[in-house]
This record gives structure tokens, C-alpha cells and sequence, in this order.
């Protein structure tokens, strides 16, 4: 078993690896920036060491001093989290090469999942139905427009590596597609350090569903299920839910079985996910993998009582699965609210600022993964997440009631928060009724806003 393991991350996920290690005996090592001095995160770390100002490349993202930092307090390992370094292979390889374990796939096959134009071929070989889409990566606007003229309009700018909906850009006409590549390429080079972007079919309407996978170094790999996260904002995920009521038994027994046999043809190790949309007619198509711990992995775990994190930590420590597929029970149905500082009302912008006071919901069947508290100040440099609430109920319409329950009770003060708009999404008969695509929060902003009326209640 690892003895001491680095956190190189912030916030609510190094809370939740932190808490891991304590109750696997492991001692830890928090890294934190000037602008998360004294946060909660560092505080359940063993030991705890600046290593930079607030922006995130001079601290989180800066990888010489997180291995020094892992290599002087003699860590035999690196858990990335998710989001900052936690996809990047060139810092996958450097924490191999000190001879330190890192806590997720091996840096080849993040580098091959990692540009989804590779993905997309690989999955393609193993008979997984993927998007149709571009050969490869395509370099010039032109090279786009000849594309989308063979898949029609309209489609999809992606950018090939990275993911959180960054360098991508709907075009729905010829004349859209120079300023739409030329924008696209241009965040995808600020975010990513990379500019390569590819072309795929717009599957219109869709929902998003994604299989969570683990595998480890001796061979077992089994699937914990599929989550729901069609409800997102320009690609942003707000809701998750698990699993996924739309799926007929049939289509996903077929969906795990294609997300398996596509991790086990590349080699994977550790936490994984792989993403679908499915389209109207049922149908459904491969779009990319996440070789990381997800935002929303928190459903996947109230519903089949596995601690994915734990897991995590024994792969890397090269022990075996504690458990078979056959023992991988699911009950009831979970949903994650994911409560971000910024007001809906302002096109949704973020709200930096401190935490005046705060109440977060507790009782039967809710969790809360965060480490906001009163006086706690909301950074303007790192992403606007502040907490998940997550519930479990027997049936959906349960774990909507109790979810309408908790959001009662959260009260955030000080700062504008998402909570009165999820609150309002648990309401809404068509989200209720599960009627939702990717669009839905888009069409339906301005009613969401609106105060909720009696009659709503009924």
C-alpha cells in the first residue's frame, strides 16, 4: 500500500482524496497557492506547503515545484484530481520518471485518449459507434468547410485535447466557419497549450450519458454504471444524475459493454469514464474518455456504495479490485447539484467574494462534498464550483423531493449562487417528467428565473 500520497489539487476534490488517505492510514501532502492559504483542504492534510501565488500556472499548474514538493517530503505518490494537470501526460511522465506513482493511467494512454481524434479512431477499430466526424485533425478553416459539406451541417468544432466544453463551437452554415475555427482554435490554445482541432456531425438534441469504469494493473476491469448529464450550459455540466432512466436495460448492458471493451483495448489502469450522446432515436455514439476522476462521480457511488477514490488508491498501489462485477449492486436512483458562485441572472457570472455565512443540508440520503464556511473567500482565479450537493433516494421522484428538501435548506450568504436555479429545475414538469436534451437550460433560462409560484407546489 502507498504511504504518502501528494494532492495536487484545490478545493472540494483534494478534501475528498485527503479524506481517502485518512481512512486508508496514508499520510498526505497538501499543495496549496497563496489564495487557498489557510483553506479547509490543508488543514486535513498531514502537511501542508506553499508552492506559488494565486494564478493557477504559477501554482497549480506549475509542475516543477509540485514534484519538487512530492520528491522533498518523500511521497511514493500523486493523486491529480480532476481538471488542472490531472489529463496532461507530459506531467504524468515527469512524476513516473522521478519515481513517484501516479494516481491514474499510464502518460501513453492519457496522450492517446487525451486527443480525441486518436480516441475516436480507437474506438472505431473496436466496433464502438462513434460520431461521424473528420479523419483527424484539421489545420485551416477551409479544411473544415470541406469537411462539413460531406457531413452537412450542422457541426461540431472540437478541440482534440482538453474538455470542459473549452475550443468548441456549433456551426450550423458555411459562413460561420472561419470565425467559429479561428475562435475555437484560439481558446483551445489558451486552455490547453495545444491548437489541434477536429470536425464531427452535430448530433442534435441530444442526452449525455457516461459509463464509469475501473480497471486495475492485473487484468479485472468492471463498470459502475451509467450517469445522466444531459443538463449543462455551454457544455458545462450542472446536474448529474444516476443512472440513467432513459436507457431501456438492453441499450445499456450494450453501452457498459462497448465503454469496457474500448478501455481494455487501449490498456487502461485506474479511474475512467466514457462519454455518449445518445440521440433521439435511441441511438447512441461514443464522443470521448476522461482518464481522470470525474466532478460527478459522487451519484455513481450513492447508488452502488463503492468509494471510487479508495479504488483509485489500490490500483495505483497494485492491488486488485475489491470487488467482482457480479458484486456491483445498484439501488435507488442519486442526483448532484453542482452549486457555483455566479448569478444566473447575469448571464451566469462569476462571483468572487467571501462567504458571509452558511448552512448546508444534512439528514437521510444527502452528502455534501465542499469546503466552503463562513468568512471563506471565493477566489476569482480557479473555477467557480464551491459545492456539490449530492442526494439518494429508492425511485427519481424521491430523490427529487429530497433534493428539493436540501436546497431548502442551503443558505449561502454574501455571495449570488446557482442554488435558487436548481432549486426552480426541481419543479420544472418537464425535468421532473425527464424531458430534457443538452438544450433544455438554454430554452428554458428566463422561466427558471422566475420566482416560483403557488401553483407550482401542487
Amino acid at each position: 500500500m502507498l504511504k504518502r500520497v501528494l494532492v495536487a489539487n484545490r478545493g472540494e476534490i483534494a478534501a475528498r482524496i485527503l479524506r481517502a488517505c485518512r481512512e486508508m492510514n496514508i499520510e498526505t501532502v497538501a499543495v496549496f497557492s497563496e489564495a487557498d492559504r489557510g483553506s479547509l483542504f490543508t488543514t486535513l492534510a498531514t502537511q501542508a506547503i506553499c508552492i506559488g501565488n494565486a494564478a493557477a500556472k504559477e501554482s497549480y499548474l506549475n509542475q516543477d515545484a509540485i514534484l519538487t514538493v512530492a520528491k522533498h517530503t518523500a511521497c511514493d505518490a500523486i493523486h491529480p484530481g480532476f481538471g488542472f494537470l490531472s489529463e496532461n501526460a507530459s506531467f504524468a511522465q515527469a512524476v513516473c520518471d522521478a519515481g513517484i506513482t501516479f494516481i491514474g493511467p499510464s502518460p501513453e494512454v492519457i496522450a492517446t485518449l487525451g486527443d480525441k481524434s486518436t480516441a475516436r479512431k480507437l474506438m472505431q477499430d473496436q466496433g464502438v459507434p462513434v460520431v461521424p466526424g473528420s479523419k483527424g485533425c484539421i489545420s485551416t478553416a477551409k479544411e473544415a468547410l470541406e469537411n462539413a459539406e460531406t457531413l452537412g451541417y450542422p457541426v461540431l468544432l472540437k478541440a482534440t485535447s482538453g474538455g470542459g466544453g473549452r475550443g468548441m463551437r456549433r456551426v450550423y452554415a458555411a459562413q460561420e466557419m472561419e470565425d467559429s475555427f479561428n475562435s475555437a482554435q484560439a481558446e483551445a490554445l489558451a486552455c490547453f497549450g495545444e491548437k489541434g482541432l477536429y470536425l464531427e456531425k452535430l448530433i442534435e438534441n441530444p442526452r449525455h450519458v457516461e459509463v464509469q469504469i475501473l480497471a486495475d494493473s492485473l487484468g479485472n476491469i468492471v463498470h459502475l454504471g451509467d450517469r445522466d448529464c444531459t443538463l449543462q450550459r455551454n457544455h458545462q455540466k450542472l446536474l448529474e444524475e444516476a443512472p440513467a432512466q432513459i436507457l431501456s436495460e438492453e441499450t445499456r448492458a450494450r453501452m457498459a459493454a462497448d465503454a469496457l471493451r474500448g478501455a481494455e483495448a487501449v490498456g487502461y489502469e485506474n479511474a475512467g469514464t466514457v462519454e455518449f450522446v445518445v440521440a433521439e432515436d435511441g441511438s447512441y455514439y461514443f464522443i470521448e474518455m476522461n482518464t481522470r476522476i470525474q466532478v460527478e462521480h459522487p451519484v455513481t457511488e450513492m447508488i452502488c456504495g463503492i468509494n471510487i477514490v479508495r479504488e483509485q488508491i489500490r490500483i495505483a498501489s497494485g492491488l486488485p479490485l475489491s470487488f467482482t462485477q457480479d458484486e456491483v449492486v445498484f439501488k435507488g436512483h442519486a442526483i448532484e447539484c453542482r452549486i457555483n458562485a455566479e448569478d444566473p441572472h447575469n448571464d451566469f457570472c462569476p462571483c468572487p467574494g467571501v462567504i458571509d455565512y452558511v448552512h448546508l443540508p444534512s439528514g437521510f440520503g444527502v452528502r455534501v462534498d465542499t469546503v466552503i464556511h463562513p468568512h471563506y473567500e471565493i477566489s476569482p482565479y480557479y473555477d467557480s464550483m464551491i459545492a456539490k450537493i449530492i442526494v439518494h433516494g429508492r425511485t427519481r421522484n424521491e430523490a427529487i423531493f429530497r433534493m428539493r428538501r436540501a436546497l431548502e435548506e442551503t443558505l449561502i450568504g454574501g455571495v449570488s449562487s446557482t442554488v435558487p436555479l436548481h432549486y426552480m429545475l426541481m419543479y420544472n414538469p418537464d425535468y421532473i417528467s425527464n424531458h430534457l436534451d443538452t438544450g433544455f437550460l438554454e430554452r428554458n433560462l428566463s422561466t427558471l428565473l422566475r420566482p416560483l409560484g403557488e401553483e407550482a407546489k401542487l
